[in-house]
């Protein structure tokens, strides 16, 4: 980093060295757990990769180790697969959205994918507020994925009982996705106006990708397929939303910069 003077090196060298020694404590939890290691250890390791890396580019030092940034937590063991946990909404009062289309798309991609025995697909389809926390209850996902409409207010539009919009605040949505930061590493919302949304999780969660205003049907299943089929290549988060928006661009919709990517605080550059 350019400008950095001695005080903020020895920071950055302080807390790399203290990343670096619980990273070392999880990586033996981790081989000890053997075939079946917790998703939050998972998703710390990942996470601790993830900031050492930064740090070592904010030194100029080349990394210690070889280390796959963002999705790294993706292949700590290779039995463990990556819980992809798909959820729609399309209420009955809203324009008709194909959220089948992206949904079938999404899962052909995976599974033509090299990385394909290590992603497990899992949807939810006319998902209400109170199945959300149930769904991840049940699926425990490293990545969550959702589509379907937002407002320009900011909350994204889910169902109630008779399948019309019930909208859910973007402070709520964030509370929840806190309370399961250990274990989710990433989150797609592929609805319009989601930006908001996006930057309210992203307090929590490392890795958030919203749209910043409207978003046509093609134009989000295009960004789906260039996203799914570069993580199935193995590509790191950060790779995959740029393979995303070029999609978009091969596609010739207009729209490529309309999907934002909101990194968890604290994994911005210290000093930038």
């Amino acid at each position: 980093m350019k400008g950095m003077d001695d005080n903020q090196r020895d920071h950055l060298n302080k807390l790399s060295l203290i990343y670096e020694q619980r990273l070392k404590i999880l990586e033996l939890q981790a081989a000890n757990f053997g075939l079946s290691v917790p998703p939050h250890v998972v998703v710390e390791i990942g996470d601790l990769q993830s900031k050492i890396s930064s740090i070592y580019t904010d030194l100029n030092l080349d990394a210690k180790f070889l280390y796959n940034t963002n999705t790294s937590f993706l292949q700590t063991s290779n039995s463990a697969k990556t819980v992809v946990l798909f959820l729609s909404a399309d209420p009955s009062d809203a324009v008709r959205l194909r959220l089948g289309q992206e949904l079938r798309e999404i899962r052909d991609n995976l599974q033509r994918s090299k990385e394909r025995d290590n992603f497990l697909l899992e949807s939810r389809e006319s998902v209400r507020p109170g199945d959300i926390t149930q769904a991840i209850f049940d699926v425990e996902p490293q990545i969550v994925h959702f589509s379907g409409h937002g407002m320009s207010t900011g909350e994204l539009c889910f169902e109630n009982l008779e399948g019309k919009i019930q909208s859910v605040q973007p402070d709520a949505l964030a509370n929840l996705f806190k309370l399961v930061s250990k274990q989710v590493g990433c989150v797609v919302l592929n609805a319009c106006y989601s930006e908001i949304q996006a930057r309210a999780i992203a307090e929590h969660i490392p890795f958030v990708i919203g749209m910043n205003q409207a978003i046509g049907d093609k134009a989000a299943i295009a960004f789906a397929v260039g996203f799914y089929k570069a993580l199935g290549a193995g590509r790191p988060f950060e790779d995959a939303y740029n393979f995303a928006c070029v999609e978009i661009q091969l596609q010739s919709i207009p729209e490529h910069l309309t999907p934002v990517l909101k990194l968890r605080s604290e994994q911005q550059n210290f000093f930038s």
